[in-house]
């Protein structure tokens, strides 16, 4: 990339090469900026600029080779997606309920090279690409290729009949939603206690990546299941679904349709990855996204809430979108077009490019989500901004050993790493230490770097405001605005017996803890216990991570302390009676024979050349156990993000239901040794039942965090709700 032309400067040669090479596309871009453009006429306008965008962004790409393999790939794509269209689709209309009987073929492999090489076409290791080629050649030449056409058909319907191809395209549907049963589960009685366990389990060890996001070709998939709806104006992921009266429909869940909550161009950006064009579709996500690195695939779902597909599964959207973000991420040079769209982005009609600096600083107080959002839209208005930020937070530049104007490193060479060899920097508040390993936290460290980079940015750690800096510092320091993105306040408190005892921790104090403090890897000695049987109260979606993140560092844990536990008994072979007192020991002994299993099973399993399977054991000690006071249906997790919970019971935890909390039973040392817990159900209300657990984690949820007002009063407005006074600006 040309790092040295500034924002403007590109915007302006853009102008001049769209009006030189495309000039019809640019008097339809020069509407934009004189009519007030709306629906289907826009959405034309826009994807005709963007395509234009992505040729005049090609003359600056410096890995052309990566460029080029990526649209070869997609091309790829689209003979799959003809070739259904084209071939599979008719076929399967005209045989509909047949079966093939004779005909059936029974040396498929022979019989797909023998029409490979009749069409002198070569084999690649894409099956379903090379029946794509040969159908849609034979498509070409149909007059003279009949035979060859129904010896192809047939071998399609063999290959079905065998499932071989189950995961094609061709043979995907999306399956019909229930929404009392969104959950994938095995529902049974405990003891008069309805608990959701999965059907099937999956393998996790640590805290690397959980879901890679699919392949291109189930990226694909979607992409053809979506039906392009803005089209006709029916884009309701990214405009919501109205009722005749225009207020927002909600769904059988009682969840409102909003769709996307930033109005994304959703299945315009789906058309142009479906046509080929990588660059043009992600210049279409920043758009109304710019941070869209700390978005998509794992993060948000309204989109989905919003799919056209209501009684359905909906289109998974953020994975597209985050596929689309990752092709160009995947180039030498993609954090460069990255940041120059972040900078400049001509489909952004309002701002195209940053503006030059004003003269006003603002401080921004937080850097999770909404916090560095801000900052960025600020900078493009030209302000200056301060953001500071209570925990420590690792400089990016200083981890790459980069300064501001260094031409950015590749993403994938560089920045890119597994979640547990990668540096924690502390920058992105909730989605740094909230968020679990099912979300490539890489991303994070994309959007770090590239604010960091901005010129009239900086970030400062270890700022309390109220404390080390209050409202009239900021005056004097010549901020001129000052912007609270504190984020949620303290954990809701529930009313239970015993509720401070040992043994029992706010939830997201623990999710904080093992990411911050390094507990969740090998190589750390960080102070973070854990015993099991674990309990985690609460039905939202921090409940759901802190029970899978629970249950997968307890190995890690245990496994750790054997290790070390069993050196020093080398030394000292009464290590134990020694160092600990009574209780201590219990708990250390148990830790060192957990951690001797966990570390025989980790060795097997590598000697196979597996990923090691812990949670028998883990089931067998208690495993990990999510209480909700209600039927897990009316959770918000359920509601609003039902994939989380069936990936978290498919890490292994246990869901229990309509359970309230009414004590906890300590042991003779004070520590929880169990917790007593009263039906809430109206079959058994009023039942009490006693749960042995070890360690409790309540995700009761959040306050709103008002802090500064509660220490110097009267100096923001609240509302009756809690929250502080929002403002909008008028003139």
């Amino acid at each position: 990339m040309n790092v040295q032309l500034s924002a403007a400067h590109h915007h302006a040669a853009f102008l001049s090469y769209m009006q030189e090479q495309h000039p019809d596309t640019f008097l339809a871009y020069q509407e934009l900026h004189t009519a007030n453009i709306t629906g289907i006429r826009l959405s034309q306008i826009l994807i005709d600029t963007a395509i234009v965008l992505e040729h005049y962004l090609q003359n600056y790409i410096s890995d052309s080779i990566g460029f080029s393999s990526i649209k070869s790939a997609l091309q790829k794509e689209q003979l799959v997606i003809k070739a259904k269209a084209d071939f599979t689709k008719k076929a399967l209309i005209r045989r509909r309920g047949q079966t093939l009987g004779e005909e059936a073929i029974s040396d498929i492999d022979g019989a797909f090279s023998e029409l490979l090489h009749a069409l002198s076409l070569e084999q690649t290791n894409d099956k379903e690409y090379d029946f794509s080629a040969i159908v849609l050649t034979l498509l070409s030449q149909e007059s003279e290729q009949k035979e060859l056409l129904d010896t192809a058909e047939i071998l399609y319907f063999s290959m079905r009949e065998h499932n071989m191809i189950s995961d094609w395209i061709s043979e995907f549907a999306g399956k019909k939603l229930d929404f009392d049963h969104l959950e994938h589960a095995i529902i049974s009685d405990i003891d008069g206690i309805t608990s959701y366990d999965a059907h099937h389990h999956r393998k996790r060890d640590g805290f690397a990546l959980t879901d890679r996001r699919g392949t291109r070709r189930e990226v694909t998939k979607q992409i053809d299941y979506c039906m392009i709806c803005h089209e006709r104006e029916k884009d309701s992921c990214s405009k919501g679904i109205h009722e005749k009266d225009g207020t927002i429909k909600k769904n059988p869940l009682g969840v409102e349709t909003k769709g996307c909550p930033l109005d994304e161009k959703i299945s315009e950006m789906h058309f142009l990855r479906r046509e080929g064009y990588p660059l043009a579709a992600l210049a279409m996500v920043m758009l109304d996204n710019p941070m869209c690195a700390g978005t998509g695939h794992r993060i948000c779902n309204d989109c989905m809430k919003g799919c056209i597909f209501q009684k359905q599964e909906p289109v998974n959207i953020p994975k597209i979108e985050t596929s689309v973000l990752s092709d160009i991420l995947s180039l030498n040079d993609g954090l460069e077009l990255y940041a120059l769209l972040m900078e400049w982005n001509p489909l952004n009609v309002k701002r195209p490019y940053a503006l030059p600096y004003n003269g006003n600083k603002v401080l921004v107080v937080g850097l999770g989500p909404a916090g560095y959002t801000l900052s960025h839209y600020l900078l493009n208005e030209g302000f200056a901004v301060v953001a500071v930020e209570g925990l420590k937070i690792e400089s990016a530049l200083d981890i790459y050993a980069l300064k501001k104007d260094d031409p950015l490193p590749s993403f994938k060479d560089t920045i890119e790493r597994e979640l547990d060899e990668r540096i924690i920097s502390g920058f992105g508040g909730v989605s740094e230490y909230g968020i679990t390993s099912r979300w490539d936290k890489n991303f994070l460290t994309v959007l770090q770097l590239l604010l960091e980079r901005r010129k009239n940015f900086k970030i400062l750690d270890g700022v309390r405001f109220g404390g080390t800096l209050t409202i009239e510092d900021a005056w004097k320091l010549g901020f001129t605005h000052v912007a609270l993105a504190t984020g949620a306040g303290k954990p809701t408190l529930i009313r239970m017996k015993n509720n401070l005892s040992r043994g029992l921790r706010k939830a997201s104090d623990f999710l904080m803890a093992l990411q911050l403090t390094g507990a969740a890897r090998m190589d750390s000695m960080a102070n973070l216990q854990v015993s099991l049987p674990a309990i985690v109260i609460g039905g939202g979606l921090t409940a759901i991570d802190t029970a899978t993140e629970t249950l997968a560092y307890y190995p890690i844990q245990v496994e750790k302390f054997y290790l070390h536990a069993k050196t020093m008994l080398q030394e000292v072979p009464d290590y134990f009676e020694v160092t600990y007192d009574a209780e201590e020991r219990t708990i250390a002994q148990t830790f060192f024979e957990h951690g001797k299993i966990i570390h025989e099973v980790r060795n097997e399993a590598k000697r196979l050349n597996q990923i090691p399977d812990f949670l028998p054991y883990l089931k067998e000690w208690g495993g990990v156990t999510l209480i909700y006071r209600k039927q897990l249906k009316q959770s918000p997790a359920y509601k609003l993000n039902h994939e989380e919970v069936n990936e978290a019971l498919e890490e292994g935890i246990s869901i229990y239901e309509e359970l309230s909390p009414i004590e906890c039973i300590l042991d003779s040392h004070g520590a929880i040794e169990a917790v007593k817990f009263e039906h809430t159900g109206d079959d058994k209300k009023g039942s009490i039942h006693v749960l042995t657990a070890k360690t409790v984690f309540v995700a009761a949820g959040t306050s709103p965090n008002t802090t500064y007002e509660k220490e110097y009063p009267q100096t923001f407005r609240l509302m009756d709700s809690g929250y502080y006074q929002p403002y909008t600006v008028i003139g």
